[in-house]
């Protein structure tokens, strides 16, 4: 089979669980589906269980993330969903994944993988993106990122013609503040009557949660072990695995960070890494190549704005009255920057203006 890699970028669920799985592994393989310019963070919905599709009563959903405090990799969301009458096919014991043992959460990845009565969604926000995102001039914060990854996931579900009935979420922020934002989105906006139950640890208490938060965690846990990197230092220099847990806080990772700041100083760290986590930040002002912007001493003292037009000018003659002639000179010299020396660029001396002629029909 064709693997078609656009669905990854379209949210269309899949044909089968055939397709689901190996577009599963391909997202979760060392193979780079998104950069630094801001095309990827795939989405993958899995095939829609025939028991969930176009049904009066509807499914329960859970969401949940993984990788919210690494400073390395990418964040991922997961959903998982399945009728209620469907349950006694459902996989048992399923709890918070950060509190199962690897094998664990590995062998119930693999039962929801097979399991032809449970759907799921996987989202992946790489940390490049987070990086652009919390870097801008306006930040997009980490939780407006969660919340709107949690609603497109609830959204390309509800497109495949799946009736939510109820959706179990792990908060991110307030319970009642976020509630509030999904019942207005899809409820009030759309018309759905889904029944949201945002809790703290709600991945504990409500199976389809716990579900989510196993392919959150082993998704995650998958890419990072088989990152590939894009740029060609850190890959010719074999960036050893050797970063532990991705937190901060992680001696093997801060030996990592260490290691790796001093390989580029222009551009530092490849996109592996969240640029807006305070220790790349600071990394980055440490061990990073020093850039100066060169100001003219006029900017640096007063605002570019309250300048008269004529101080950009050189000296010009006017003739007034009697016929004497008199210079008018800028109102202050600007130093000019060394660029501009460089490349050779004068200033102007006149301003001419130009005569728009259109032609009349």
């Amino acid at each position: 089979m064709t693997k078609d890699l656009s669905k990854l970028s379209s949210a269309k669920p899949c044909e089968d669980r055939a397709e689901a799985v190996e577009l599963l592994q391909e997202l979760c393989s060392g193979r780079r589906l998104s950069n630094v310019y801001g095309t990827g963070n795939p989405m993958l919905v899995s095939d829609i269980p025939s028991s969930c599709a176009n049904t009066k009563t509807g499914v329960i959903l859970g969401i949940d993330e993984a990788g919210r405090g690494p400073v390395l990799g990418p964040m991922t969301y997961g959903c998982a969903y399945w009728h209620p009458d469907d349950s006694s096919h459902i996989p048992k014991g399923f709890t918070d994944s950060k509190q199962l043992s690897a094998n664990n959460r590995s062998s119930l990845f693999s039962k929801i993988e097979s399991c032809q009565h449970m759907g799921f969604v996987l989202h992946v926000l790489h940390a490049s993106e987070i990086s652009r995102n919390m870097l801008r001039a306006d930040p997009y914060n980490l939780n407006a990122m969660s919340h709107d990854s949690a609603m497109q996931m609830i959204q390309a579900v509800l497109d495949a013609g799946v009736t939510i009935d109820t959706a179990y979420i792990d908060t991110v922020g307030l319970p009642d503040s976020y509630r509030r934002k999904l019942e207005q989105e899809f409820n009030q906006g759309q018309g759905h009557d889904i029944k949201f139950v945002v809790e703290k640890k709600a991945d504990a208490n409500y199976a389809p949660c716990s579900a989510a938060s196993v392919v959150a965690k082993v998704s995650r846990d998958s890419i990072i072990d088989q990152w590939t990197y894009s740029e060609e230092k850190f890959g010719l220099l074999d960036c050893d695995a050797k970063y532990g847990s991705g937190y901060p806080s992680d001696p093997a990772c801060k030996a990592w960070m260490e290691r790796n700041a001093r390989v580029d100083p222009v551009f530092m760290f490849p996109d592996f890494v969240r640029f807006s986590w305070a220790p790349s930040r600071k990394a980055v002002e440490d061990f990073g190549a020093k850039v100066e912007w060169q100001a003219e001493v006029e900017d640096e003292k007063e605002d570019a704005s309250q300048m008269k037009m004529n101080a950009f000018l050189h000296s010009v003659t006017k003739r007034g009255k009697g016929g004497k002639s008199h210079s008018i000179a800028p109102t202050k010299k600007r130093r000019r920057c060394d660029y501009f020396e460089r490349v050779k660029l004068t200033a102007v001396t006149e301003l001419v203006k130009s005569r728009c002629i259109s032609e009349q029909v």
